[in-house]
């Protein structure tokens, strides 16, 4: 053979400490953006997100801009500790998967939802980019469905 392999438990060491950094990178997100959501200045900035989206344009009716924002972040921080948890109680790790996959695949919609989300800059289009992280969350939220460990 050309090239040289690498042993199995080397592969497996790196894929686990791969996926323990991409667990707790994750729940650092989620724990940090959801302590962020009961600020004042966090509540106004989602809201355009929030009232301009087909699933959730209605909760300004029935909940104040901050509740709502509370709201938002308490879904992510609870998301935060399933992820934690779960490098303990495997069982965890399904219902933090499907959290993560609903509560990213609602914010990218926003990229669709919200008016003025994209710009074209030097003739590229572009956008706010902090929410592009949630396309890398969404993948590793469906990993976590499939992941027998």
């Amino acid at each position: 053979m050309i090239g040289t392999e690498e042993t199995p438990s080397k592969n497996q060491s790196t894929y686990a400490l791969g996926y323990y950094i991409s667990l707790f990178g994750a729940a650092l997100i989620l724990l940090w953006i959801g302590i962020f959501k009961f600020t004042p200045t966090e509540a106004s900035a989602i809201k355009p997100l929030v009232e301009n989206h087909f699933l959730t344009f209605f909760v300004y009716k029935v909940m104040s801009v901050q509740t709502v924002s509370n709201l938002i972040g308490t879904i992510e921080i609870i998301i935060a500790l399933l992820l934690i948890f779960s490098a303990k109680f495997a069982l965890l790790k399904r219902y933090a998967g499907i959290g993560m996959i609903v509560t990213f695949l609602v914010t990218l919609s926003y990229l669709f939802t919200t008016p003025g989300m994209w710009k074209v800059v030097d003739g590229v289009p572009i956008t706010d980019f902090f929410i592009l992280k949630d396309l890398m969350l969404l993948g590793f939220g469906l990993m976590l469905l499939q992941n027998k460990k």
